[in-house]
């Protein structure tokens, strides 16, 4: 067992093929994110710091992200880095996927997690505020996330992308974990 106490893990959430549908998504915000997180897998790998993968089973018939659709799968330039863990999951949660993250995170002694991923307002927010709701230290990475503009079934408003992102980064700094950047974690790796 890799000796990891006191590491961070990084969870990387939901980055698949899927998520590349615009014609399904709509607009979107920071098209760095993918580029960050390629930065922030390479670092964590290097340093042979953990690396915990979560991918979105989802069960609805129409999502790009359907188990056993091109859309499911993790995108290239993640499946190149061997994640420590794999969880897959159909809600919302990274902790409420298989295998159990909490578990895993007990086990091998880590109480850090940095977050980052698809969709920023979402997956990524809810994943980061159960982590810290469970004792967790949380640094949710930003810039390694994004999101897309979502259209309100009430009042046919757009919230664009951008602003969504935004929110999450106050609801997150406001009692959830640190929000920081991908230079703010890389400077302090060996290049």
């Amino acid at each position: 067992m890799a000796k990891w106490s006191d590491a961070t893990a990084l969870v990387v959430v939901d980055v698949q093929v899927g998520f590349g549908d615009e014609d399904y998504w709509g607009a979107r915000s920071n098209p760095v994110s993918e580029a960050n997180i390629e930065k922030l897998l390479v670092a964590w790998r290097d340093q042979a710091w953990p690396i915990v993968y979560v991918r979105h089973d989802s069960q609805e018939v129409e999502s790009p992200l359907r188990v056993g659709t091109p859309g499911n799968e993790l995108m290239p330039f993640v499946r190149a880095i061997e994640p420590d863990l794999l969880v897959s999951k159909s809600v919302h949660s990274a902790f409420l996927g298989e295998p159990d993250l909490h578990g895993w995170l007990i086990d091998h002694a880590i109480r850090s997690v940095a977050i980052c991923g698809i969709q920023t307002n979402i997956c990524c927010e809810t994943t980061a505020r159960d982590a810290s709701d469970l004792g967790y230290s949380v640094l949710f990475i930003l810039d390694a996330t994004h999101t897309f503009d979502i259209v309100s079934s009430s009042s046919g408003k757009v919230y664009r992308a951008r602003e969504l992102g935004r929110y999450t980064a106050v609801n997150i700094s406001s009692s959830f974990g640190r929000v920081v950047y991908a230079a703010e974690l890389l400077g302090g790796v060996d290049e």
